[in-house]
């Protein structure tokens, strides 16, 4: 059973920095990538960042800059450093993880953790 917990949200002021943690149950390396998305209030989930198992790494347009993931394969870690936040960053921050098995993808998903940017 894969287990994804996420931690480090928080309140912070605009211009602030966070950085958010999931813990997985198992290698990093078992999952073909990681990533992050985020739901504001009334929309839909967003996807936000993403790191495959070769390193590479993309980000939305909007976080470009801004956000950082990375990967701690010792402690089966993955980060996403959060620089320069801004109100519209307001949202739960879920990680994610896909495996691909029989032909597709199969994602698991965090319970989330919010992040609040006040102005």
């Amino acid at each position: 059973q894969v287990q994804l917990v996420e931690s480090g949200g928080g309140l912070v002021q605009a211009g602030g920095s966070l950085r958010l943690s999931c813990a997985a149950s198992g290698s990093i390396f078992s999952f073909n990538d990681m990533g992050w998305y985020r739901q504001a209030p009334g929309k839909q989930r967003e996807w936000v960042a993403r790191m495959a198992n070769s390193g590479t790494t993309n980000y939305v347009d909007s976080v470009k800059g801004r956000f950082t993931i990375s990967g701690d394969s010792a402690n089966n870690t993955v980060y996403l450093q959060m620089n320069s936040l801004k109100p519209e960053d307001t949202a739960v921050y879920y990680c994610n993880a896909r495996r691909y098995q029989f032909a597709t993808y199969r994602n698991y998903w965090g319970q989330g953790t919010q992040v609040t940017v006040s102005s």
